[in-house]
């Protein structure tokens, strides 16, 4: 074989397993992602750079009450009061890929697909109420000193307001409950669409760290 012909191989070779290990690590591993969005404000700001763990979704694991997580972005984002079934508040997914091919595109490459990014609210088997303003867990107010002062949780419209969270599906809103489309109005996560969790914010430098 021609030496030149040999070497231009070897590095298709070394690219192409280079960018299988990326996408390996980023689809199993953590990746980072940029704030698009107003409805986790204060925590999060637009334009900031964060860092998602993505291990819990390769290891199957729960996320815990307050963690801030991305999840694939429902089909059915709005419901009418008719169509309200708070017996299985389970947010829908019609849209999904059937073949290998598309779904490589949209589960791995992400390429047409929306994710949101809410927090933890409540776990499988509680109860949730959201009335008078605030949010109650197992007949509990829920204390939410993340939100800024003045700040109301309710459901405008048709929503899911007095439920009983399903097994393995979390509850999940943003912070900014005024300006959240979140499980009020579609329902609660299967765990399969969750996708990571926040682990640190990368940028700005002046507000690394943790997110919580």
């Amino acid at each position: 074989m021609n030496p030149k012909i040999k070497e231009i191989l070897e590095w298709v070779y070394c690219i192409v397993i280079a960018v299988i290990l990326a996408l390996l690590f980023r689809y199993f591993i953590g990746t980072p992602t940029i704030v698009k969005q107003v409805s986790m404000y204060p925590t999060l700001v637009q334009d900031q750079r964060l860092w998602l763990n993505r291990w819990g979704r390769t290891t199957k694991t729960m996320p815990e009450r307050g963690d801030i997580i991305t999840f694939e972005a429902p089909s059915k984002k709005m419901y009418t009061q008719s169509e309200i079934d708070e017996n299985n508040p389970v947010a829908k997914y019609e849209n999904e890929p059937t073949n290998i091919f598309s779904k490589f595109v949209y589960y791995v490459l992400e390429i047409g697909k929306e994710s949101y990014i809410k927090r933890v609210i409540a776990l499988p088997g509680e109860h949730v109420q959201i009335k008078d303003g605030k949010v109650y867990i197992n007949n509990e107010e829920l204390d939410e000193p993340y939100l800024q002062d003045g700040i109301i949780t309710d459901v405008t419209g048709a929503g899911f307001d007095d439920f009983v969270v399903p097994e393995n599906c979390v509850f999940a809103m943003g912070d900014n409950r005024n300006h959240s489309t979140d499980c009020r109005a579609f329902g609660c996560i299967p765990l399969e669409k969750i996708e990571s969790k926040v682990a640190i914010r990368i940028w700005p430098l002046n507000a690394w760290g943790k997110v919580e």
